[in-house]
């Protein structure tokens, strides 16, 4: 990997800590509607997997879904819009955090239902397949998911018909408020194993070991379609959701994050790899300016016309 690519993974790294930062303030600002889950800690494994992907190669979330619409490359004003519900957002306000979606960048959305993206990026690799384009279908969803029935019926079914979707399995250990040990009496390479799937292990925190586990696994499937799995080792900073207090985990673990922070890990093997610390800077300060251009326009954006509620949900019937 060059320098220039590795300074592009942490600028779009950076991007989504920096975005969901100003989520958070926003947030306790009173000025988001409903919950906010925060994925800060594991923005290496969007990024390392969207640097294997087309615009053509769809993706689908869960709640913690920011990093992964953020790195498919959606808009970053009209993301900041649909978390504040206006009128300008990717679905025009109407899906929040927790079900934002622009279908134009393949981003299907994220779910607010544990492992309800599966059968979703399930049915969209078998339409790639008959499609016959060589794209792919991604699916990003926690450890905590592993213990849901879909996980189990998507995982038989992409093997049965050989469709070309990649899960990938962001295991930070906690399923909402528990360990993930407590809810799972198996593994996810061992269902892998009895699926007959490809498995790969990584570390979620260092976005070119994601990248580059990501770039073999979806050059093969683009030549060959078939389902692989890439379980990602990774951390969870903050809360089950933005206000969780945490009094459920270890003084010490939450005091050891900083040390595994996927941004700073980058940032240190981007100056052994001789950049320095004003290129860095540079980085930040550009991030930062998009950032708090696309927080204006937002905030400054109207609301949705409340005789719209209705509109996209039905259709007027033929008599």
């Amino acid at each position: 990997m060059t320098p220039k690519e590795r300074a592009e993974l942490y600028r779009r790294m950076l991007t989504i800590r920096r975005a969901e930062e100003r989520l958070q303030k926003l947030f306790a600002d009173g000025l988001v509607p409903g919950f906010l889950h925060l994925s800060i800690g594991q923005e290496a494994v969007p990024v390392g997997v969207s640097s294997a992907l087309t615009e053509a190669d769809t993706v689908s979330s869960n709640h913690r879904g920011h990093g992964h619409t953020l790195a498919k490359g959606v808009d970053l004003t009209g993301f900041f819009a649909e978390i504040l519900g206006k009128a300008t957002g990717l679905c025009r306000g109407r899906g929040g955090s927790m079900h934002v979606a622009d279908l134009s960048k393949g981003m299907l959305g994220a779910n607010g239902i544990v492992a309800a993206g599966l059968p979703i990026t399930t049915g969209s690799a078998l339409a790639h397949r008959m499609q016959g384009k060589g794209n792919i279908a991604v699916v990003y969803f926690g450890d905590g998911a592993l213990a849901e029935g879909l996980v189990h019926e998507c995982l038989n079914i992409a093997k049965l018909w050989s469709l070309p979707i990649l899960f990938v399995c962001e295991n930070n250990g906690w399923s909402e408020f528990s360990p993930t040990e407590r809810q799972l009496a198996t593994s996810l390479d061992r269902l892998g194993k009895a699926y007959g799937i490809t498995y790969r292990e990584v570390d979620g925190n260092v976005v070119e070991e994601v990248a580059r586990a990501a770039g073999k696994l979806v050059a093969g499937m683009r030549k060959a379609p078939a389902p692989a799995i890439l379980e990602c080792r990774t951390t969870r900073v903050r809360g089950h959701f933005e206000g969780d207090r945490q009094d459920y985990r270890d003084s010490d673990e939450i005091a050891a994050l900083d040390a595994r922070d996927p941004i700073r890990l980058c940032a240190e093997a981007l100056m052994a790899a001789g950049l320095d610390d004003a290129a860095l800077a540079a980085i930040a300060a550009e991030v930062e300016a998009k950032i708090e251009a696309a927080t204006e326009a937002a905030l400054a954006a109207p609301l949705p016309e409340a005789g719209d509620i209705l509109a996209d949900v039905y259709t007027r019937a033929e008599v």
